[in-house]
């Protein structure tokens, strides 16, 4: 059984910084594409930032390209998210996914498309 566990989120004004970090155990951490989303009160779960089996290949939304970093050490089994210039409108709970990715560049957008998932780590931002 796969299982994520993410830490790092916590309470940080506007402009600060936090670095999210996701635990991988039960399968094999370099065979799985991995994902951010987030999920603010009241709203869908969205995309934050993805990457490749290999790390090769990132992709990120609109809303935090430039501001956050997806990274991932496959020797620790564990994907990063490096948060900078943080917003209000970045308070959210944090999710890490991952799903097998076929080929060693894919990288994935959907929530639909990932299979495993964290328990979340709320992050909350103050002006």
């Amino acid at each position: 059984q796969v299982q994520l566990v993410e830490s790092g989120g916590g309470l940080v004004q506007a402009g600060g910084s936090l670095r999210l970090s996701c635990a991988v155990s039960g399968g094999t951490f370099s065979s799985y594409a991995m994902g951010w989303f987030r999920q603010a009160p009241g709203k869908e779960r969205e995309f934050v930032a993805a990457i490749s089996r290999s790390g090769r290949r990132t992709y990120y939304a609109d809303s935090v390209k430039g501001r956050f970093t997806i990274s991932r050490d496959n020797a620790k089994n564990t994907v990063y998210l490096q948060m900078n210039s943080l917003k209000p409108e970045d308070t959210a709970v944090y999710y890490c996914a991952a799903v097998l990715g076929m080929y060693s560049g894919d990288y994935y957008t959907k929530t639909a498309e990932y299979r495993y998932w964290g328990q979340g780590t709320q992050v909350t931002v103050t002006s």
